[in-house]
């Protein structure tokens, strides 16, 4: 067990738990708010599109690389030191975000946030876990999926406004800047209202296969995001090819590590779990997805129609609303009744949103208005809200227990990769279009080039199209029904799990 935070009747928890909520905040939000600002930024400081790539990429691997470590550091030094220690380097990697002078500067300094919040995030549910008795625990995690929701609802408006505002004639700056007061307010009232807590039963650091699953997602992702600018160098194909070698031999560590100590970063195992072997594979695709589409989403209503960053913003609230709503209704009432075909209507239902998205941006062109867009950004939200608040449940409900921690970790730690691969995938599927019809350059953001960014996004959302089709046939290997899970294996399960970062995905 893990030593007792606060005692239930201490009413200094509930200011713990808005310091910790405000947190998750900070994070979903920074996940949402950096897309509608990236036409500003190519603007301001001449990024290429691989930069830009890596604004958001290099976040999102960060992460995904550094969630279960993240927990782990929690477990071994206390929960309080490294929520308030992640939460200080978000804020000056914030800082220096804001201040960033080069693309370069720009997405080291989101590399450093993306590996803060890593330390941060996994924190809270541990924090929440050990603060709140079992029967308080229902309206805390109520209170907490309400924060999700308002997150992946005000980040984008939130982004719109502080760009277009353009305060203090900073342009985009103020989206990283915003994070400094919210983020020294919750280090004061963090250090004096968390209790500190930590488990005397943490799993060990593998720092060894870190480097090695850092190394080699490196040696796929970096050449797919910068090969299309270099003109698709040989090195960069040698790279992708000897990637699976180094995933190789981070596999066959990760076993020994097992037979060593009992503490691989990865539970190699759970893949024999078939349910979550599929899960995996659906949450990876699902990620692909998402990163992809909400890339191309932004640039082609900001540089494809010419739409100021509010413009744009408001036109994403209907997806927001949609994809909030239905999560909340498939977890309530959809899925205890109807189980997995809930998931694959989800799927279906984006797929329609998709295709229906292809056929406005054809036969509307560089015409097209909000509201014709909004039935299938309906579609597409409200198919995404079947999908990412049950499938953690559907893909662990067959796994042991006693593994359910290190389950939900590396889940989650899947859907962030994914997000990473689909955002370099866009050189491919969005950006080489683009490069096709001679719209690079700065010529890109005018009214002559929305033709080519229109062209590009069609082609990118077959590739969407196509990940949902997967992602459908992946559901089927599901079970019909999520059977019941037992109470939290135990208290470090609570510090891997990040269950947060799934509605991450509508960033």
């Amino acid at each position: 067990m893990t030593t007792t935070a606060p005692a239930p009747a201490d009413r200094r928890r509930w200011i713990a738990l808005a310091v910790v909520l405000t947190a998750s905040f900070m994070d979903l939000v920074d996940a949402t708010i950096v897309n509608i600002a990236i036409p500003s930024i190519r603007q301001d400081t001449g990024a290429s599109f691989s930069a830009l790539q890596w604004v958001t990429a290099g976040y999102a691997l960060a992460f995904a690389l550094g969630l279960i470590t993240g927990g782990r550091l929690g477990d071994i030094f206390g929960r309080k030191r490294l929520f308030l220690l992640g939460m200080a380097g978000f804020t000056a990697a914030s800082a220096l975000c804001g201040l960033a002078a080069t693309p370069g500067m720009l997405v080291g300094a989101r590399v450093l946030q993306g590996a803060m919040a890593a330390l941060m995030v996994p924190q809270v549910l541990a924090i929440i876990h050990v603060s709140f008795p079992a029967h308080e625990r229902g309206k805390v995690f109520g209170m907490f999926g309400a924060v999700i929701g308002l997150g992946a609802v005000c980040g984008p408006l939130i982004g719109a406004l502080l760009t277009e505002g353009d305060l203090l004639g900073l342009e985009w700056r103020p989206i990283f800047l915003i994070n400094l007061p919210v983020g020294i307010a919750g280090i004061l009232l963090g250090r004096h209202f968390i209790a500190e807590s930590r488990s005397p039963h943490a799993l060990r650091l593998d720092l060894i296969g870190t480097a090695l699953a850092t190394v080699g997602l490196l040696m796929l992702l970096y050449p797919l995001t910068q090969g299309r600018e270099s003109g698709w160098p040989l090195w960069g194909f040698v790279s992708m090819a000897a990637s699976p070698l180094v995933l190789a031999a981070f596999v066959r560590y990760e076993r020994a590590k097992a037979r060593k100590d009992g503490s691989p970063l990865v539970e190699l195992s759970l893949f024999k779990v078939k349910t979550f072997a599929a899960g995996a594979g659906v949450q990876l695709t699902f990620g692909v997805v998402s990163g992809l589409f909400f890339l191309i989403w932004t640039l082609y209503m900001q540089l494809g129609l010419g739409w100021g960053p509010l413009h744009a913003g408001l036109t994403g609230v209907p997806f927001s609303l949609a994809c909030s709503a239905a999560a909340g209704m498939s977890v309530q009432k959809l899925v205890p009744r109807f189980g997995r075909a809930v998931l694959q209507a989800g799927a279906l239902i984006m797929l329609a949103g998709a295709l229906l998205y292809i056929w406005e941006a054809g036969h509307y062109g560089t015409a097209m208005q909000s509201w014709q867009m909004a039935p299938a950004m309906l579609l597409m939200g409200a198919g995404m809200g079947l999908i990412v608040a049950p499938i953690t449940d559907a893909a662990i409900s067959e796994v042991p227990a006693e593994h359910s921690g290190s389950a939900s970790g590396i889940f989650n730690t899947t859907g962030q990769l994914g997000m990473a691969f689909g955002l370099g995938l866009s050189s491919v599927a969005f950006f080489g279009v683009v490069d096709d019809a001679g719209a690079t350059g700065a010529a890109a953001t005018g009214a002559a080039s929305g033709a080519a960014f229109i062209d590009a996004t069609v082609n990118a959302l077959w590739w969407v199209s196509g990940g949902l089709v997967l992602v459908f046939g992946l559901l089927f290997r599901l079970p019909r029904r999520a059977r019941a899970q037992h109470p939290a294996a135990s208290d470090g399960a609570a510090a891997e799990t990040s269950a947060e970062q799934q509605p991450a995905l509508v960033a």
